[in-house]
């Protein structure tokens, strides 16, 4: 898992501090952000695996 300075661009975009909770949403959603990026880019290199993409 990435550092919260490694995250500091998504956190940048979804900060508030308006937020109430005890817990830092900000961190623990960029956590996730990250990871479904992580997905994303692995998903892609699947799929290019199995069906490669013409190049033009």
């Amino acid at each position: 898992m990435r550092t919260k300075a490694e995250l500091k661009e998504i956190i940048d975009q979804i900060a508030s501090q308006e937020s109430p909770v005890g817990i830092d949403p900000v961190y623990v959603h960029a956590v996730i952000l990250d990871k479904l990026q992580t997905i994303e880019r692995r998903l892609a290199r699947l799929e290019d695996a199995v069906h490669p993409r013409e190049e033009s």
